[in-house]
């Protein structure tokens, strides 16, 4: 039992994180920068959020007209079913509207929606959101947020961590466009990877200079370098947004230098004097352990760090696939010298007749223009 309830402490920790108002602003402009009629005469869905507080809400709320938008959607999930509950006070937004109900507060999620100037004012903002209570509890699962979804263009929101796998397949079986945030590492699972090597999905503009920061009521259990007590934010950079809209960045080419120059002039340790690039022991391809050191004048498979998609132009590369897929096991090397399908990631050797094992790689080659 104390591990059961740890792992759901743990698992709420993980859940509860609410996006930066500049964080999203700066995100969204990237696709509007590329194309400004990306949003116009769509209908958005902002599920898993707390539509009172979310940032996404009034972000899209408050420039409905700007984006000429057709109908913003915003749903909550209901706090007796959160992991986390926490103590909860209903807002006076709620309390104050004549069908407040102190059972419906916690036990049912509840749906904001914008389509129309309801205030009188002549123009449609944050101030002309119309909300009730949901029959359920708000879950995206259920066929109460599934009949939004289908009735959406483009899903927008940060969905609960632990849950990521589940809700972008659920994203992914609507067929819709969507901005979602979630952990780096997603690009590992074995449901998401394909997506990415396919040009299904990729990564979005990004935070800024690679730092997400979120609140969380969770923010003091975090230590030093990672929770700021003056803004009361937890910053993380293993954070990034992943989506299906273009943007401009998608498309700037890595500049590069040829092989010679890095091992002549790179500012990595690792590459910087040595002879050669290192060749894997378990998989026919170099090991180029920094984006900025992939060699321009090369043209068989390279295996790099995950954070290269965040450099990543389908133009310039092309992925193969991962080195969790690509590996070939280490017995079947020493034992058979032959190459079989699946494995334990790459090796390389340390040269004295023993091997290290990378990290997760992904293997790419360059384009020819």
């Amino acid at each position: 039992m104390p591990n059961s309830n740890l792992n759901e402490a743990q698992r709420a920790k993980n859940d509860e994180f609410y996006t930066q108002y500049a964080d999203i602003e700066k995100e969204i402009a990237a696709y509007l920068e590329f194309n400004p009629d990306v949003f116009r005469g769509k209908t958005i869905l902002l599920p898993c959020d707390d539509p009172e507080w979310s940032n996404f809400t009034k972000y899209f709320a408050q420039n409905f007209e700007r984006f000429k938008l057709k109908k913003l959607i915003s749903t909550s999930y209901a706090v007796e079913s959160k992991t986390y509950k926490g103590v909860y006070q209903p807002t006076l937004f709620e309390t104050s509207a004549p069908y407040y109900d102190k059972i419906k507060t916690i036990q049912n999620g509840k749906i904001f929606t914008l389509t129309r100037d309801k205030t009188g004012d002549h123009k449609v903002n944050v101030d002309d959101l119309e909300w009730h209570y949901l029959k359920g509890d708000g879950d995206f699962r259920s066929d109460e947020i599934k009949k939004l979804r289908d009735e959406a263009d483009i899903i927008i929101t940060n969905p609960p961590f632990s849950l990521f796998r589940e809700f972008l397949a659920w994203i992914i079986e609507s067929g819709k466009q969507f901005v979602v945030i979630s952990n780096l590492n997603a690009i590992t699972y074995k449901e998401i990877f394909p997506l990415i090597k396919n040009d299904e999905m990729w990564l979005g503009n990004g935070f800024h200079a690679g730092n997400a920061y979120f609140s969380t009521p969770f923010a003091q259990d975090y230590g030093d370098g990672v929770y700021n007590p003056e803004t009361g934010l937890v910053k993380f950079r293993n954070v990034c947004w992943f989506t299906n809209l273009d943007h401009g960045r998608r498309h700037q080419p890595l500049p590069l230098m040829t092989m010679a120059e890095n091992l002549k002039y790179s500012k990595h340790k690792e590459i910087k004097g040595k002879k050669s690039y290192d060749r894997y022991a378990n998989y026919d391809a170099i090991e180029v352990p920094f984006t900025d050191a992939i060699p321009s004048d090369y043209n068989g498979a390279m295996g790099v760090p995950i954070s290269f998609l965040d450099k990543y132009n389908p133009e310039q590369f092309k992925i193969i696939g991962s080195s969790r897929e690509l590996g070939i096991p280490m017995s079947e090397v020493a034992e058979k010298g032959t190459y079989v399908a699946g494995g334990p990631r790459f090796y390389l050797s340390n040269g004295d007749g023993t091997h290290r094992r990378m990290y997760d790689r992904l293997v790419i080659k360059k384009r020819k223009f």
